[in-house]
């Protein structure tokens, strides 16, 4: 039987970007958007605080844009500051390359195991498949050590006895869907 584990953000990421007045490099987004109109063209920004000082930047989300090749739904959602927009842009990666930022997700994402216990199971091998909801890059031997109640250090042993086995790479970070089994 296959399990499905859910790893989905609990809130925005701190936004790493360079504080021009007090030289901090972690900033966070509350979802307030500011809108600029001239004439046809519309500019739009999400804002970010920085954590230290408080002083705002702008992270370019329209420039220059002609007001008739904007939908009238992002128009509605930018105007309202929804949240919901503010973490969809701070996932793309469009966005974050022309603004030039990065993304911390630590204690940020949580990880749903719907409620199974591994250390009580007796079954001989576990099959579980992992699910993002959002681009968080994890390490996978944090989630499966956190999910089946273990330590890192044990998941690596388990790794190495090949005991536990992804067709995914299982060292360094993934932000992606995988699956994994793990034998007794």
């Amino acid at each position: 039987m296959l399990e499905t584990w859910v790893v989905a953000p609990t809130c925005l990421p701190v936004v790493l970007r360079r504080c021009h007045a007090c030289a901090s490099e972690r900033f966070r987004a509350d979802g307030k958007f500011r809108v600029n109109a001239n004439h046809k063209l519309i500019d739009a920004w999400l804002l970010v605080l920085c954590t230290t000082c408080g002083e705002t930047a702008k992270l370019t989300v329209l420039e220059r844009t002609n007001v008739r090749s904007v939908r009238p739904a992002l128009l509605d959602r930018l105007h309202d500051n929804d949240l919901g927009l503010a973490a969809e842009l701070l996932q793309d990666p469009a966005l974050r390359r022309r603004n030039r930022i990065a993304l911390d997700w630590t204690d940020a994402w949580r990880l749903d195991t719907g409620g199974s216990d591994h250390r009580d199971l007796d079954r001989e091998v576990i099959d579980v498949a992992v699910r993002f909801t959002a681009r968080i890059p994890v390490r996978p031997v944090r989630l499966i050590a956190e999910g089946c109640g273990l330590t890192r250090a044990e998941i690596e042993r388990l790794i190495e006895e090949g005991k536990l086995v992804s067709a995914a790479r299982l060292t360094g970070k993934l932000s992606g869907d995988f699956t994994f089994t793990l034998k007794h």
